[in-house]
């Protein structure tokens, strides 16, 4: 029987090198659909079942992280791969504890995606080992606790902080923004003050910046 994937990203020069590496693999792997962004991920996954999503985690509209979420409310099941060019630690741990089972740097995507979308078939975790590395050191962190620490986790961005924060990042506006999210205008305004003061931000322009960096959107 074979593996069924949905590969997304907004670059289909990217999504033309994974479907090569994938087709030449004979391994039984079928692509049943491309998207471009995160929206088109959701409508594809309804029209067209897959076992497999490879998603691009700094996609328009939807990141791969929410898309992440999204996919596994409505189908649990769903074996979830990002790639991304960052492997921050923040991003890594961000994405695992929104269920994503793999995780792999673009640089290493076409030597590696084959043997990612099988492991994952199979019901195992695939992690590239910079990535490998950050989750056996926070497991080692998490199980040491230094004095005066306790309760002092850092604020986290809600996801729909990101996805406002995503949408300014990508240049649009609070009203476009709030068509495209379905939210009042004053509930996205809140959205961004109460993002700002959790990342202690004072200026759009840094609040760009940082969406950048962190991987949140791209330029």
């Amino acid at each position: 029987m074979s593996i069924r994937v949905i590969v997304a990203d907004d670059h289909p020069l990217v999504r033309d090198g994974l479907r090569l590496t994938i087709e030449r693999s004979n391994k039984g792997i079928v692509i049943v659909g491309e998207a471009g962004d995160g929206m088109e991920v959701l409508e594809l996954a309804r029209a067209k079942p897959a076992d497999v999503f490879i998603l691009d985690i700094t996609m328009p509209r939807l990141s791969g992280i929410e898309t992440a979420r999204e996919l596994l409310k409505n189908f649990p099941s769903a074996k979830i791969m990002l790639l991304s060019l960052h492997d921050t630690k923040a991003m890594v741990e961000e994405a695992l504890n929104a269920g994503v089972r793999g995780y792999l740097t673009k640089e290493l995507a076409s030597r590696n995606i084959v043997d990612a979308v099988l492991a994952l078939h199979a019901g195992r975790y695939y992690l590239c080992p910079s990535i490998a590395h950050f989750v056996i050191q926070s497991g080692l962190e998490n199980k040491i606790e230094m004095p005066g620490e306790r309760g002092k986790a850092p604020s986290t961005l809600t996801g729909q902080e990101r996805k406002v924060l995503q949408l300014i990042a990508e240049g649009h506006s609070n009203k476009e923004i709030a068509a495209l999210l379905k939210l009042s205008a004053n509930t996205v305004h809140a959205h961004r003050n109460s993002t700002m003061a959790k990342l202690n931000i004072h200026k759009q322009a840094d609040l760009v910046r940082y969406a950048i960096k962190a991987g949140i959107a791209k330029l």
